[in-house]
């Protein structure tokens, strides 16, 4: 009788929670994968405590999904799960809540209707960040060991699920400086360490890729306008896109009542500043402000029922809602169906599985080894079932494969090389697939050593233009066993500036080095003044030059 009485006061509110769910499942099953989705999807097939790009929640969710159904509908199972929790919990957090206002600001905010379902870290991060407040806020009311282990585990989840859940926390400390005299806050820190410690171990054995990555090689040499723009722009569309504005204006203006308020208001605009302080230096992704979706939530209803001088936006919030809406379900049926053919927005999500059976005819067999994108060989491998890799050259960032023994799975056998045509490789195949036409080349042995780091002992330097400049590098042999060598094609290692697009190799060969600790390599430095990226790579055979180190930094000036 208890539970008849709870749907029927609670009717409308479990009605729309149910249709978000339904349309969810609906376009999480029969949505194709987007290409980050698949590589997501490799990352659940080498579970570990720690990735390249990320900490490993979203591998871990994939695992539990795709265990269950083994298809996109598996892959994405518990991201929708974890979706619909957050509005549960985001409607928690409201304080004598206005069910249509929560109803229609959730109808403008297109990302979460559309991005809810897709299989990225963004989604834990959300969920994850609201259950922080939500235990945040019983913290601040009865700081009790209950609540203290509870704050400590929301924290540490928050940050197994994106880097980006530091920034929370951060800004949580700075509105309440006060927990700064709790012993118990002090407790859930040391907690929360301990529990990540895990992460943090694998990041230290791996020499610490993400901080390399995220901030260092992600920057940009020089400092555009356009990322400025297009971060505003982005922040805007990200909260709705033609409602974003009223949304992250109401959630700046909103009055605040008490400490659990202060600690939203904060988050929101501290995360905002950070990443537009960010565009200084390099591109900044709209989706990295996610996490701030549910202060921004609570902050938006509540300045709406508090400020007279908003009361208007309850008369054109309907209006947005019923346009957002139709502009979601165009979006929705897009994702399915490709009723645009031939108009290329957002292709990743459009015929994979005739692509992947395109491709895996042409293998015959074959292992199939890309060209700079982890994307093509987690789509391939998906929708194929077939072994696939990939090498990055110099010109491209490292990822996970090169973390993956899967390279060597394949030394020494057939392997077919695929890439796009501009790719300027030696061809013996071309070939037209679903996604457009290829180039291959039949390697037979295959050959190459991705897992070998060459460390430099300097990552940044300031030198004269022509100098010639010893460097001491580490050779850290990652397969962990003797490496073979293609006898034809002798490996050897060498340098070059990403910028200059120039390779210069050493007479050092992998054969002789691969049992040395430390190599002595001089490198002579460009000629004209200026910032350049220095890369040590392994030249092998027609590959490119693999990404073999971490970039060095290197000032050019003219004395």
């Amino acid at each position: 009788m208890a539970i008849t009485e709870y749907f029927k006061k609670n009717q409308y509110r479990n009605l729309f929670l149910l249709v978000w769910l339904l349309l969810a499942l609906f376009q999480a099953g029969f949505t194709e994968l987007l290409d980050d989705e698949a590589y997501y999807w490799v990352y659940s097939r080498h579970l570990n405590w720690g990735y390249f790009d990320h900490p490993p929640m979203v591998a871990l969710l994939i695992k539990a999904g795709y265990a269950l159904f083994h298809n996109e509908f598996g892959v994405r199972l518990g991201m929708v799960i974890l979706n619909l929790l957050t509005l549960i919990i985001t409607d928690k957090l409201i304080p004598r809540r206005d069910n249509r206002l929560f109803y229609l600001l959730l109808c403008v905010m297109g990302t979460m209707q559309l991005g809810g379902m897709l299989t990225v870290p963004d989604i834990p991060l959300i969920f994850f960040t609201s259950l922080f407040f939500l235990i945040y806020r019983n913290f601040l009311e009865q700081q009790s060991w209950k609540n203290t282990l509870l704050l400590a585990l929301s924290m540490a989840l928050m940050f197994y699920s994106k880097y980006h859940g530091i920034l929370i926390v951060a800004f949580t400390v700075i509105s309440n400086l006060n927990l700064l005299r709790v012993f118990k806050f002090y407790v859930a820190c040391i907690v929360t360490t301990i529990l990540f410690m895990p992460h943090l171990y694998w990041q230290f054995a791996h020499h610490f890729p993400s901080l390399q990555y995220h901030l260092v090689e992600r920057n940009a040499s020089t400092y555009r306008l356009t990322f400025t723009n297009e971060y505003i722009l982005g922040q805007v569309l990200l909260f709705g896109p033609i409602a974003g504005w009223l949304i992250l204006y109401c959630a700046f203006v909103c009055p605040i009542q008490n400490t659990f308020e202060r600690a939203l208001k904060f988050c929101v605009i501290g995360v905002l500043s950070f990443f537009l302080l960010s565009t200084i230096k390099g591109r900044v992704e709209a989706n990295w402000t996610v996490m701030i979706f549910t202060p921004a939530m609570i902050l938006a209803h509540q300045a709406i029922r508090r400020k007279r001088s908003l009361k208007w936006s309850l008369k054109i919030l309907p209006y947005l809602a019923v346009i957002t809406v139709i502009i979601v379900t165009v979006v929705r049926v897009y994702m399915v169906w490709d009723f645009m053919p031939g108009v290329e927005i957002r292709p990743e999500i459009h015929h994979n599985k005739q692509w992947a059976e395109d491709m895996k005819k042409q293998a015959a067999g074959r292992p199939v080894v890309f060209i700079n994108s982890y994307q093509w060989p987690s789509k391939y491998m998906f929708y194929s079932g077939e072994p696939a890799y990939v090498i990055n050259s110099r010109y491209s960032r490292r990822s996970q494969y090169n973390y993956w023994d899967t390279e060597k799975q394949l030394w020494g056998k057939p392997v077919m090389i695929a890439f796009t045509p501009e790719n300027k490789l030696p061809v013996t195949d071309s070939f037209s697939t679903a996604k457009g036409h290829w180039k291959a080349y039949s390697a037979n042995p295959y050959y190459s050593y991705s897992l070998i780091t060459l460390e430099p002992a300097m990552q940044k330097v300031t030198v004269k233009r022509g100098e010639h400049m010893p460097f001491i590098l580490h050779l850290n042999n990652g397969y962990n066993m003797q490496v073979p060598v293609d006898k034809e094609n002798e490996a050897v290692v060498g340098y070059a500036f990403e910028e200059a697009l120039v390779g210069v190799k050493s007479d050092l060969s992998v054969s002789r080095a691969i049992d040395r600790q430390l190599i002595r390599m001089e490198v002579i430095m460009p000629e004209k003044p200026g910032t350049y990226h220095l890369k040590f790579c392994v030249f092998s055979g027609i590959l490119p030059p693999t990404h073999n180190s971490q970039t060095v930094t290197v000032v050019v000036k003219d004395y």
